[in-house]
């Protein structure tokens, strides 16, 4: 496995957003959002490898998260090169990902204990604002961290969580759509996995059945050309419409196949590792423009596809996609 752009795109500060083709442009500065998630790819890596290189990482984006963290429990989300915020706080979805980043990573056993202790003081301190979230996505991505802590709390809040997102489902499907909104756009699956794992957690059956009953549903887009082809950000779908044919971007293969491998290591059914395995495969070729996405010189990961072919543009989130689905496919394989 080459780890080359990795180390390319991390500075002293944290990783870089976005490049220009091969070479990271600070011009953008940096995000919360994929410092958030290169921690959990950088526990995955020291947990498979145990090299100092990829605790050096988690010590780098555990860092960056900690001085996200305002006063208020949130998180800001954008920095400028210069290490200047450029907002007084995140998005919701922001707030999320990190809950998912500090959830995964305060509870991954390979964590040093000084680290653990580091992100317990920061879930601690977002925690309250967990109740307040608005937005399906933010809850979503809350549930995901909120699962690696053993509390009543913890199950309660997810209790809660979910069912807001189950009712905002009964709110808008219908015979024909079995979705959460009148249009589905990014970061799509994070809602079904979200309540397939609020079913392992408390086994309340009305969350299996819409995470089972809308992956289902979204699975008939996205494989409507036999392979995964994830709806383009360039139009998204509305209900009643067509679903955009590009842009194609990394996060949602990674994405489904996270949904698929919870939704496998829940129902034992064999189908959902075979739909996870055909989402990375993305990645390897197997897409609409038959064009494998990871770079065999550095080991980075394109940004997606266009309608003309690839996007030679390597930024955070492709690289930190491809390397989470790749080490998850990893881990299943190794464990059958």
């Amino acid at each position: 496995m080459k780890d080359d752009y990795i180390f390319i795109l991390t500075d002293d500060t944290g990783m870089l957003q976005h490049s220009k083709c091969g070479i990271p442009d600070p011009t953008y500065g940096y995000t919360t959002d994929d410092n958030a998630r290169a921690l959990i790819m950088a526990v995955m890596l020291y947990e498979r490898f145990k090299e100092k290189k990829y605790l050096d990482l988690i010590y780098r984006y555990s860092s960056f998260i900690l001085n996200a963290q305002t006063n208020s429990g949130k998180f800001r989300n954008f920095m400028s090169y210069s290490r200047k915020w450029l907002e007084e706080e995140g998005s919701e979805d922001c707030f999320g990902r990190c809950l998912w980043a500090l959830g995964f990573s305060y509870s991954n056993k390979s964590t040093p204990k000084g680290i653990k202790l580091s992100l317990s003081y920061i879930l601690k301190k977002a925690f309250p604002n967990v109740t307040s979230l608005c937005y399906s996505r933010g809850k979503a991505y809350s549930i995901l961290g909120l699962s690696y802590i053993n509390s009543q709390e913890a199950k309660n809040i997810i209790f809660k969580l979910a069912t807001d997102i189950c009712n905002q489902y009964d709110k808008y499907k219908d015979n024909k759509w079995k979705w959460f909104e009148n249009d589905i756009t990014y970061s799509n699956s994070v809602l079904p996995w979200a309540l397939f794992v609020a079913y392992r957690i408390l086994e309340e059956n009305r969350f299996l059945h819409v995470a089972e009953e809308s992956l289902k549903f979204l699975e008939t887009i996205i494989f409507r050309y036999g392979f995964f082809k994830p709806i383009g950000c360039k139009g998204w779908l509305k209900k009643g419409g067509e679903p955009a044919e590009f842009d194609e971007q990394p996060v949602e293969a990674c994405e489904m196949t996270l949904t698929y491998l919870e939704a496998y290591s829940i129902t034992g059914n064999k189908r959902y590792k075979d739909m996870a395995q055909k989402c990375y495969d993305w990645y390897e070729g197997m897409n609409s423009k038959g064009i494998r996405l990871v770079d065999s010189f550095t080991g980075g990961c394109f940004d997606g596809l266009t309608e003309e072919g690839v996007n030679l543009n390597i930024g955070a989130e492709s690289v930190i996609s491809y390397y989470i689905s790749y080490l998850s496919m990893l881990k299943i394989n190794s464990l059958i």
